[in-house]
Order: C-alpha cells, then structure tokens, then sequence
C-alpha cells in the first residue's frame, strides 16, 4: 500500500499519522486519508474536492500533474507527501 506523510505544518492542524493508505491514484489514496481523518478534508481540498492552492501533493518526490481530478496513478510502494505551502513575506 501506499505510505503517506503530512507537513509538519498541516499537522499543527490536525492530528494524524503517517501511514499506509489503499488506493491507485492520488484521489483514491486521498480518499483513503479522509475517511480515516475527515478534518483533513477542508485543508485539502476545496469544496470541489480540487487541490487547495497553497495543498501540494508528492508521489515519490514528484509533484502531481492533475490538481483537479489527482488522477495520477500511485503504485503500490509508493512514497505519497502532502504539502500545505506557507506564503507570506
């Protein structure tokens, strides 16, 4: 299965773990993470379920093409990292 891990700073947010999650792309691995923390929802995505613009998605240290759909394909061992970006000056 998949691992995901979090930002440190998404984390300050919402307490979740890194861990093993089922799914052949990135929505269903997304899918995945919120039925296990549904909090995470928000901070993700919007209410389209497209990616956040500050929320970057890594599948073994590749950004993810599809921000809309996260129909990239996520293999079976692979690394998934899920970013919220901080802005500001």
């Amino acid at each position: 299965m998949p691992r995901v891990s979090f930002t440190p700073h998404l984390l300050r947010h919402i307490e979740a773990e890194p861990g093993e999650f089922v799914g052949g792309t990135v929505r269903a691995v997304l899918d995945a993470v919120f039925a296990e923390y549904p909090e995470m929802r928000s901070y993700v995505v919007d209410e389209q379920s497209v990616l956040r613009k500050h929320v970057n998605i890594f599948v073994d240290g590749d950004p993810i093409n599809d921000r809309t759909g996260q129909s990239d394909p996520v293999g079976a061992s692979a690394e998934v990292y899920i970013m919220q970006a901080l802005s500001g000056g």
